[in-house]
């Protein structure tokens, strides 16, 4: 069975980097090397988005000009 939902914790280092626990990379399909957007509000918090789903997105958001 897929897990659906996934929580954890991830500890900010010195430079700012953060490390995406394993159990994360696993259900989005991140791999080494991959680009993620990082979406911020400062009221509603932050949010990490891989640049493939923004693509797909912007593919569909494109097609509708069509």
């Amino acid at each position: 069975m897929e897990k659906n939902r996934y929580v954890g914790i991830s500890k900010v280092g010195e430079k700012g980097q953060i490390v995406i626990p394993k159990e994360a990379r696993d259900m989005f399909g991140i791999k080494p090397g991959d680009s993620i957007i990082v979406l911020c509000d400062k009221k509603k918090g932050m949010a990490l988005v891989k640049t493939d789903v923004i693509e797909d997105l912007t593919g569909k958001i494109m097609e509708g000009d069509k």
